[in-house]
């Protein structure tokens, strides 16, 4: 339980004393943000910061500091260090960055922000690359729900007919003003968020004496599969690069990226952004370390029969059923109310953000006027019958290749934010280690994955001579970005800068 504490303290001071840190090197001034110079009743909106902070919250969250967590968990308290660190030195970095940069571009979509500080060829590789993932986390975050919610209602209410009911709930967000529907359900949605991390975190203080909560090790302890007869354990997953890429939301995640556009349009001030983009990582930071210290408490075999998290393994690691049994368990007869309505409502709030996240890319790509219903209505049907169409494939499928383009996305944007910094504060290009170290980081884990992963290059197949060629792929890409970027950007931060400013990515660019 110290483990516990300590890691939430250093969450919340983090959050006071870095988000601070990385404020001052952003350098927020007091000019008009775009919902206060442009409003346009649709997109550009101005809301206060609490409900800001709360639509942020809910766009980030949904059900990824909860599932992602929990999977997470079945590498035992090691995730602690992951969620902590991950958090506070990458993902509330790079939400920051990305609400920041977005706002000063006057909301432009994430793939027009790091077009522009990356180059024109990167610039239609991220158009494509984020309607494609917001889709997949659209379709992702509509099966999920919809097949619970056919489980507990009638037969003919079955998973088409849920989907289609979702489905057009999220044609109304995305086509209509965010201060209709998003602005006035999303702080509640907040709130059911937060009080679900509260009521676990209490559960679970108070069945620490028979459920302890484990103290920090380093220990890989996923659990494998023990041959009767030589007593080997095969099916050991790595750490690294596995628990990075399944515990994204919670540490860093570049789907975060493609929402911190919404609210950057809402925003009142460039002051609020720590409190808004940097405040509601940390948030959901805390959140995934509540579940995954309790999964890790809840699952861990009690009898000291050994067999460690086979159990949370054998149920899937994070998914309804295991968020279902904890609640039921640790919060008694209210826990399964609670854990349904959080598990149906949270990634459906996920979900219609992401379609409308990619309204506003196709958008701001093609240059199109949110003002006029006719067209939002012509970009928004095609997406969500496209969404539909990819609902039949297989949920297991869609959710693997998202996982890598997702941390793969937030590396794109830690690179872009790192050019920004270098080249736009005068001479000294020094403020960029702010998101260059994490970029290669974030560089390694993203190609390490992609070298070792199933669903990717396989050479993990090959056994430890595929887990270190993969580890060694990965370092190596990762410093051959990171010599890039020192060699061209960081070098010559000026000739950077004017390539820039030759590109206006804000909506006046259309006319």
């Amino acid at each position: 339980m110290i483990t516990f504490f300590a890691a939430l303290v250093i969450l919340i001071v983090g959050y006071m004393i870095y988000g601070k840190i990385v404020e001052k090197i952003f350098a927020p001034n007091d000019h008009a943000t775009p919902a206060v110079a442009n409003p346009d009743g649709v997109d550009y909106v101005p809301i206060s910061t609490g409900k800001a902070f709360l639509i942020q919250l809910l766009n980030i969250a949904g059900l990824g500091p909860i599932f992602g967590a929990i999977s997470g968990a079945m590498w035992g308290p090691s995730v602690y260090l992951w969620i902590v660190c991950g958090t506070l030195l990458a993902g509330a970095v790079h939400d920051f960055m990305s609400g920041m940069l977005s706002e000063r571009n006057d909301g432009a979509s994430i793939s027009e922000v790091t077009g522009k500080y990356l180059g024109p060829v990167m610039h239609n590789v991220m158009r494509v690359f984020s309607v494609v993932l917001l889709v997949m986390v659209g379709v992702v975050f509509m099966v999920g729900p919809a097949g619970l919610l056919a489980r507990l209602t009638p037969e003919w209410l079955d998973i088409r007919v849920w989907t289609v009911i979702i489905l057009i709930y999220y044609f109304l967000a995305t086509l209509l003003p965010i201060d209709k529907i998003i602005g006035r359900v999303y702080p509640l949605f907040g709130i059911l968020l937060i009080l679900m991390a509260i009521g676990i975190a209490i559960g679970t203080i108070i069945h620490s004496g028979e459920r302890p909560m484990m103290e920090l090790t380093l220990k890989n302890l996923f659990p494998g599969t023990v041959d009767s007869v030589t007593g080997k354990v095969t099916g050991v997953r790595p750490i690294w690069p596995l628990m990075f890429i399944t515990v994204a939301c919670g540490a860093i995640s570049g789907f975060h990226a493609t929402q911190s556009p919404i609210v950057s349009r809402c925003i009142k001030s460039e002051r609020e952004g720590r409190k808004i983009f940097y405040g509601a990582m940390v948030a959901e930071g805390i959140i995934a370390l509540i579940w995954a210290a309790a999964a890790v408490a809840f699952f861990w075999n009690k009898d000291g029969a050994g067999t460690g998290l086979s159990a949370l393994k054998a149920i899937g690691g994070g998914n309804s059923n295991s968020v279902y049994d904890m609640c039921v368990a640790l919060l008694g007869k209210f826990g399964g109310p609670i854990a349904l309505l959080g598990v149906i409502v949270c990634p459906i709030t996920s979900g219609d953000t992401a379609f409308r996240g990619a309204r506003m890319t196709i958008f701001d790509w093609f240059k199109l006027d949110e003002k006029k219903i006719r067209v939002r209505l012509s970009v928004a049907v095609p997406l969500l019958l496209i969404g539909y169409g990819i609902s039949f494939i297989n949920y297991n499928v869609v959710w693997r290749y998202f996982s890598w383009s997702n941390q793969t996305l937030a590396m794109i944007v830690l690179w872009a934010a790192s050019v920004y910094l270098a080249t736009n504060y005068g001479p000294n290009p020094n403020r960029c280690w702010l998101t260059v170290v994490p970029a290669t980081f974030m560089s390694a884990v993203s190609i390490t994955y992609l070298l070792y992963a199933p669903e990717c290059f396989n050479i993990g197949a090959h056994g430890t001579t595929g887990l270190t060629v993969s580890y060694v792929g990965g370092v190596v890409v990762a410093c051959v970005f990171l010599a890039i970027f020192l060699l061209t950007t960081y070098r010559n931060p000026a000739k950077s800068l004017e390539r820039q400013q030759n590109v206006d990515i804000s909506r006046k660019a259309a006319h």
